[in-house]
C-alpha cells in the first residue's frame, strides 16, 4: 500500500508538471503565432515581410524563399492540428503565400531552382548553390494540398521532391556550384538531414509516397549516422563523401544544435521502422552526446558552434545562444522521452525550457531610484514573439525578431510540436495503471519491454 501510495504521489507530482508546461509552451504559441499574423503578412504583394523589428516593424521589405515556405507551412501544419487554429484568415494567408511562391519562387521557370532572396514584388535577387529553398518550397506546397486538396501543389511538391533527390544523389550540376580544384568532397550533415525531414514530410498518411521515398529515408539516415566520429565520441557537421573525418576547422566544426535536430528527424524515423537499436542509437549520439558537449555549464544554454578539439571556433558568434538550437532541443528530448520511457531526457527537457522561458530581473538605480526591469531570455514579454540572437551570459545581443533566416517556423513549431507531445503524455499518463503490482510508465513501448 506504501509503495502504491507513493507511486500515486510520483505520478501527481509529474502531471501536474507537465501540465504546467503544456498550458505554458500553449499560451506562449498563441502570442508568437499573433506576432506573425499582425505584422508579417504583406496585402498589396502577397507572401510575407520577414525582417520584423522588436515591436513588429518591418525595417526590410527583402522576401527570403526559405522563410516564405516555412511560415505556409508553419500555418498549413497549425490550421490541420489545432482546433483553436482552424481560422479562415489562417488559410487564406497561407494559399497567399502559396501563390507567391509558384510565381515567384523559381528563377527561370519551368526550370526548378529557386532563389533565396526575392524582392517584395518577387524579382530575384541571389540564389544560393544549395537545395534548401526549394526543400522548403516543397514542404510549403505539400501541406497547402493536405489543407486545401488541390492536387496542384501536392504535383509541384512532388515534382520539387524529385528535382532535390537527383541533384544530391544523381547530378548536382543545376545548383551552379562550381567544381574548384581545391574544394575538398564534402557532405554537410544539413543534407541528408533535410532530405530525411521532406521524406517524412510527404510520406505521412501517404502509403504510396511513403513506399516511393523508404529507401531515400534509409540512405539519408546512414550518411547522417557517418557524422558520429572518432569511436562515436564527436558528431561533426561535415565529413568527407566517403564518411570520413576532413582535416582543418571545417572538419573538426561541432554544431550542438544541428546535431539535436538531426536526432529528431532520425528519431521518427526508427520509431516509423520500429528500429529500437537504431532508437537507443540515436538518443546516446544525437541528444546526449551534442547536449553534454554543447551546454554552457557557466552561463547556461548551448553554445552555437564548437571545436572537436577544444579549440577556439573560428565563428564569430561560436558562444552565443540563439533561438532554434533551444527549440530543437525541447523537441529532441520530450520525443525522446515520449518515445522512451527515460526520465532523463524528460529533465533535459525541463533543463532546457526553464533556459528558454528564463526571467531576469535587473536592479539599477536611476537618478536615486531603485529601478526593477524584468526581462525574458529568449521570449519578449512585451509585443510577443522570441529574440534571435543572445550573447553568452543570455543578454539580448541583437532585438530584431525577424530577419533573413529567422522567422515563423523554429519557435512555433517547437511550441507546437511540444504542446501536442505533452499533451499525448498526460493522456498516457492519465490512463495508466497503479496499484497493479508494477510500476507505470510512459513509454510509447510498453508492450516491447
Amino acid at each position: 500500500m506504501k509503495w502504491g501510495l507513493r507511486v500515486l504521489q510520483s505520478m501527481e507530482k509529474e502531471q501536474a508538471m507537465l501540465q504546467v508546461w503544456k498550458e505554458r509552451v500553449a499560451h506562449e504559441l498563441d502570442r508568437v503565432v499573433a506576432f506573425w499574423m499582425e505584422y508579417s503578412h504583406d496585402q498589396e504583394h502577397g507572401g510575407f515581410f520577414t525582417c520584423l523589428g522588436n515591436d513588429g516593424r518591418v525595417y526590410d521589405h527583402l522576401k527570403y524563399v526559405w522563410l516564405q515556405g516555412r511560415q505556409v507551412w508553419m500555418y498549413c501544419r497549425l490550421y490541420r492540428s489545432f482546433e483553436r487554429f482552424r481560422r479562415s484568415e489562417l488559410l487564406d494567408s497561407a494559399k497567399a503565400g502559396g501563390d507567391f511562391l509558384l510565381r515567384y519562387a523559381r528563377v527561370a521557370p519551368p526550370g526548378k531552382k529557386c532563389a533565396f532572396v526575392l524582392t517584395r514584388d518577387g524579382r530575384p535577387i541571389k540564389v544560393q548553390r544549395t537545395i534548401f529553398s526549394e526543400c522548403f518550397y516543397t514542404m510549403a506546397m505539400n501541406e497547402l494540398w493536405r489543407v486545401t486538396g488541390e492536387m496542384h501543389y501536392q504535383s509541384e511538391a512532388v515534382e520539387m521532391m524529385d528535382q532535390i533527390v537527383h541533384w544530391v544523389r544523381v547530378d548536382p550540376a543545376g545548383l551552379g556550384r562550381p567544381q574548384l580544384s581545391g574544394t575538398p568532397a564534402t557532405e554537410p550533415m544539413a543534407v541528408p538531414m533535410m532530405l530525411l525531414n521532406l521524406v517524412d514530410q510527404l510520406g505521412e498518411a501517404d502509403e504510396e509516397l511513403a513506399r516511393k521515398y523508404a529507401e531515400l529515408g534509409d540512405w539519408c539516415a546512414q550518411r547522417i549516422l557517418r557524422h558520429v566520429q572518432r569511436d562515436g565520441q564527436v558528431v561533426l557537421e561535415n565529413v568527407s563523401e566517403d564518411g570520413k573525418e576532413l582535416p582543418g576547422c571545417l572538419g573538426r566544426q561541432q554544431n550542438p544544435g544541428h546535431a539535436l535536430e538531426a536526432g529528431w528527424f532520425l528519431l521518427r524515423h526508427a520509431i516509423r521502422k520500429g528500429d529500437l537499436e537504431l532508437r537507443a542509437h540515436v538518443i546516446d549520439k544525437f541528444l546526449l552526446l551534442p547536449f553534454h558537449s554543447g551546454w554552457d555549464r557557466e552561463h547556461g544554454g548551448l553554445f552555437y558552434f564548437q571545436d572537436a578539439d577544444n579549440l577556439c571556433p573560428t565563428q564569430l558568434e561560436w558562444d552565443m545562444k540563439l533561438w532554434w538550437p533551444h527549440s530543437e532541443a525541447m523537441i529532441a528530448f520530450l520525443m525522446g522521452y515520449s518515445d522512451s520511457g527515460d526520465p532523463s531526457l524528460l529533465h533535459l527537457f525541463y533543463q532546457v525550457a526553464e533556459y528558454t522561458f528564463h526571467q531576469v530581473i535587473t536592479l539599477e538605480w536611476v537618478l536615486s531610484t531603485l529601478a526593477v526591469t524584468v526581462s525574458f531570455q529568449f521570449r519578449d514579454s512585451e509585443y510577443g514573439e522570441w529574440f534571435g540572437y543572445l550573447n553568452r551570459e543570455g543578454k539580448v545581443a541583437l532585438t530584431i525578431k525577424g530577419g533573413p533566416f529567422k522567422g515563423c517556423f523554429h519557435v512555433p513549431r517547437c511550441l507546437a510540436m511540444c504542446e501536442e507531445m505533452l499533451g499525448a503524455l498526460l493522456n498516457r499518463l492519465a490512463q495508466a495503471p497503479v496499484a497493479t503490482g508494477c510500476p507505470p510508465t510512459l513509454s510509447a513501448h510498453e508492450d516491447e519491454k
